[in-house]
C-alpha cells in the first residue's frame, strides 16, 4: 500500500482530531469511563486566571481506580471478584496518556514550573497529569491497592475516614498526602469551606451522607468547582496555594458553582437536602448513580438502583445522569451465593418513582419527571459535560 492509498485514512484521522479540538474549545468538564464498572477520570477546566502562567488547562481527578486484577474483601473465601470485561484503560500510565493527549488537543502541552516527574510511563521530565485521587469507600473495588500503587506518590488522595478508606490508603506507605474528606451539611452550606489544601480554592471534594447509615455505605462524593478563581479581596475564605505554589486568595463574591455527585451504591434521595440548601447555590452537572438494584438476600441492600436514582434526579435536576457500578462481574466466595440483582429499565423506574411521589404528596406537578434523562457512558467512552 503506497502513500496515496493511505490518504483517505489520514484525512479521516485529521477530521476526527479537528472535531475533537473544536469540542474541547468549549472548556467544559470531561468524564472518562476507565473500566466497565465504576472507575472514572474527571477533567475539570481550570479557571482562566489559574492558567495565565502557562499551566495545564485541566485539573484531573481519578475516582475509585480498579483497572486490572481481582479484588477481595475480608478474605477470598468470603468475597472475590474480577472484571467480566477487561478495562479499556488498563494501567495508570494509560490514564496519564489519556490526560496528556486531551491536554495537547485542548491547547498544546505547556510545561510550567515545579513539575512533578514520574517513572510510571510518563516521559522523563514531564509532570504527572493526575492532580488528585478521590476514594468513595474502603472496599477494594473502589480502593484497589495494586492500581493505586501505580499512581505517583506526590498525588494527594482524598478518602473517607469513618469508612476506614483514608486509614487503608495511609497504610500503603506510598502516598505523601492523604486527606480525609469532610462531610457537606446544611449547617455549613458554603462549598468553599470544604476546599482543603492542597486543592486550589476554586475546587472542593467532600461527601454526602445518609442518616441511619452507620457504615456510610450509601454515601456520595461531592466534587464542586467554580468557573473562575477567586479575586484578591476577601477576608472570609482561606488563602490557598495556586497550581504553582503561589498564594492566591479566595473571594466572598462568587456565582453559583457546579458539582458532580458520585454515588456508586446510591444515596437515599431524601439525603440530598444539603445540595438544595447550598449557599452559594450548587448546580448539579453530573449525577453518577447506577440502575441495578443489588442486595445480599433480603437482609442487606447494596446498590439502591434505578428507582432511587429517578427520585434523586427529580431532586437534583442534574444535566447528566450517568450510570455507574452496574457491571455484572465474575465472582467467587460465599457472598456470591447470596447476591440478588434486579436490572431496572428507566421506564420501570419512572413508574415506580411516580407511585412513591403519589404516596408522599397529595398532588404533583405533571412535568416534575421531565428532566429525568439517563445516559450510559460505556467502558472506554467519554463525555464532554456541556
Amino acid at each position: 500500500m503506497d502513500a496515496h492509498d493511505d490518504a483517505p485514512s489520514a484525512q479521516l484521522h485529521l477530521e476526527i482530531r479537528d472535531a475533537m479540538v473544536r469540542n474541547l474549545a468549549s472548556r467544559r468538564p470531561i468524564l472518562h469511563h476507565l473500566n466497565p464498572d465504576t472507575s472514572w477520570l474527571l477533567q475539570i477546566p481550570r479557571p482562566a486566571s489559574a492558567v495565565k502562567h502557562g499551566s495545564r488547562i485541566y485539573y484531573n481527578i481519578l475516582i475509585d481506580p480498579w483497572l486490572q486484577g481481582g479484588q477481595s474483601d475480608v478474605a477470598r473465601w468470603f468475597s472475590q471478584q474480577w472484571h467480566a470485561t477487561e478495562s479499556a484503560v488498563k494501567t495508570i500510565a494509560e490514564v496519564e496518556e489519556v490526560a496528556r493527549q486531551i491536554e495537547i488537543m485542548a491547547g498544546g502541552l505547556r510545561l510550567g514550573r515545579k513539575r512533578r516527574t514520574s517513572n510510571l510511563g510518563v516521559a522523563p521530565g514531564v509532570e504527572t497529569f493526575i492532580d488528585a485521587v478521590a476514594i468513595s469507600h474502603e472496599f477494594t473495588d473502589h480502593c484497589h491497592k495494586d492500581t493505586l500503587l501505580e499512581v505517583h506518590p506526590d498525588v494527594p488522595v482524598f478518602a473517607t475516614e469513618v469508612q476506614q478508606a483514608a486509614k487503608l490508603v495511609s497504610g500503603f506507605n506510598h502516598f505523601r498526602t492523604v486527606v480525609t474528606t469532610p462531610t457537606f451539611t446544611s449547617e455549613d452550606p458554603d462549598w468553599r469551606d470544604y476546599s482543603l489544601l492542597p486543592l486550589p480554592s476554586w475546587l472542593s471534594i467532600s461527601r454526602l451522607t445518609a442518616s441511619g447509615d452507620a457504615l456510610y455505605y450509601h454515601s456520595a462524593l461531592l466534587i464542586t468547582f467554580a468557573s473562575h478563581a477567586f479575586s484578591p479581596a476577601t477576608p472570609k475564605k482561606r488563602a490557598s496555594l495556586s497550581i504553582y505554589g503561589e498564594e492566591e486568595s479566595s473571594s466572598a463574591e462568587s456565582d453559583a458553582a457546579e458539582c458532580v455527585i458520585y454515588t456508586p451504591h446510591g444515596i437515599p434521595y431524601k439525603s440530598l437536602e444539603p445540595i438544595a440548601n447550598a449557599d452559594p447555590p450548587l448546580h448539579t452537572l453530573a449525577f453518577l448513580h447506577g440502575l441495578h438494584d443489588v442486595s445480599i438476600s433480603a437482609a442487606q441492600q447494596l446498590n439502591l438502583g434505578a428507582k432511587n436514582g429517578v427520585l434523586a434526579q427529580r431532586v437534583l435536576r442534574a444535566k447528566y445522569w450517568v450510570g455507574t457500578h452496574d457491571e455484572v462481574k465474575k465472582g467467587g466466595g460465599l457472598v456470591s451465593w447470596f447476591l440478588r440483582r434486579k436490572v431496572w429499565t428507566l421506564e420501570e423506574a419512572l413508574k415506580e418513582a411516580k407511585a412513591v411521589v403519589d404516596n408522599e404528596t397529595e398532588g404533583r406537578d405533571g412535568d416534575e419527571f421531565d428532566d429525568v434523562h439517563f445516559e450510559d457512558v460505556g467502558n472506554g467512552e467519554s463525555r464532554i459535560l456541556e
